[in-house]
């Protein structure tokens, strides 16, 4: 009798075992592993998906080329990109975990959003000015290349920004700082569109203006405008862009690890490509399919974006942006710089990956 009950027991034990196993979605088969490049990772258990705010340009390659070579998948995670008209919107939809990812700048609105103690947080670069080839910059129109010479021949010019208190405010006024001038001292104007800059130095309406590549060099190539300094010499520390977590990945560790991992593997790629010459056609043919760029040729004449390839922040920029927007009281609540981001990730990606060579 004793030994049919032991039976029974070991047969109920496999019964459960079995509806357990069952339950539990299988660990898809990556091919991360046979590909070498994140062996000590698994991927998610189940497929995610994992929505990223972006306007798909160049400084989103650590999205755009994790997705074209199957990084993010390889991880068990689906993007799926989402646009967005203004960078509020943006941010309320991360604070609400209704967005998983920005691709963004600093602004007044995300500091706000973090003072209210939203679990959103700035993790990684997305974006920075290489020395001598600043692909952010203050750009003067041609015609004005021998009497716009300094800093302080600013004054009373007209600048123009895509936008107020944010980042490119922060960098123009960073710029007349340099030559004694504030805000003050110019005709601060606001074209919400890079393209429409380009329109509005041709015809001469505006004297200087913020630019980004691709358009700092199409303006070259139209004659329309000058490269004036190099951004290392009145903005060196200057953190351009940033990758933010919302709420939903700042609670979910193991994706927002994963996700991380394959944008810093992405970063490399980029990296390898821009400034070692490495598989440099094959990620322009990435970056021309899925980016808003899509001249081949632009990609050898351009400023190449700035990305750290292991993924870290420059904190002296970050603060410096915290200061300026304390100092112009646009912040609702005080807010320290170590809560304004978290560097756990990119420490993961790297522990994953080993540090870049």
């Amino acid at each position: 009798m004793r030994k049919l009950l032991g039976v029974l027991a070991v047969l109920l034990a496999i019964v459960i075992l079995i509806a357990v196993c069952a339950q539990t979605p299988p660990i898809q088969k990556s091919p991360a592993a046979g590909l070498g490049w994140a062996p000590l990772l698994s991927p998610l258990r189940q497929e995610t998906v994992v929505k990223v705010g972006m306007k798909q340009v160049v400084s989103d390659a650590g999205i755009l080329i994790g997705m074209a070579k199957g990084y993010y998948q390889n991880l068990g995670i689906k993007i799926e990109p989402v646009q967005f008209n203004s960078g509020q919107e943006m941010i309320n939809q991360l604070a609400a975990g209704q967005l998983d990812v920005g691709a963004t700048v600093t602004a007044s609105g995300l500091l706000n959003a973090m003072s209210r103690d939203i679990p959103v947080k700035i993790v990684a670069d997305k974006g920075v000015n290489v020395p001598g080839q600043g692909y952010y910059r203050l750009v003067i129109r041609k015609d004005l290349v021998d009497t716009v010479k300094d800093y302080s021949d600013l004054r009373g010019r007209k600048i123009a920004i895509v936008g107020a208190a944010s980042l490119d405010e922060i960098c123009a006024v960073r710029i007349l700082n340099k030559g004694g001038l504030t805000a003050k001292d110019v005709d601060m104007q606001v074209i919400r569109a890079f393209p429409d800059m380009l329109v509005a130095l041709g015809n001469k309406s505006i004297d200087a203006a913020m630019v980004i590549e691709p358009f700092v060099t199409q303006g070259m190539a139209k004659g329309v405008l000058d490269p004036w300094k190099d951004p290392a010499e009145y903005d060196p520390d200057a953190q351009i862009a940033l990758l933010v977590y919302g709420t939903s990945m700042t609670k979910n560790e193991d994706v927002a690890n994963r996700f991380m991992t394959a944008y810093v593997k992405s970063l490399r790629d980029y990296n390898d490509a821009f400034f070692k010459n490495k598989g440099k056609s094959e990620i322009i043919e990435i970056l021309c399919k899925y980016s808003v760029i899509k001249d081949p040729a632009l990609y050898e004449k351009m400023y190449p974006t700035g990305l750290n390839p292991d993924g870290y922040l420059r904190i002296n920029g970050l603060a410096a942006d915290l200061t300026w927007y304390k100092e112009n009281g646009l912040l609702k609540s005080d807010i320290k710089l170590e809560d304004t981001y978290d560097h756990k990730y990119v420490d993961f990606a790297n522990e994953a990956l080993g540090k870049y060579q």
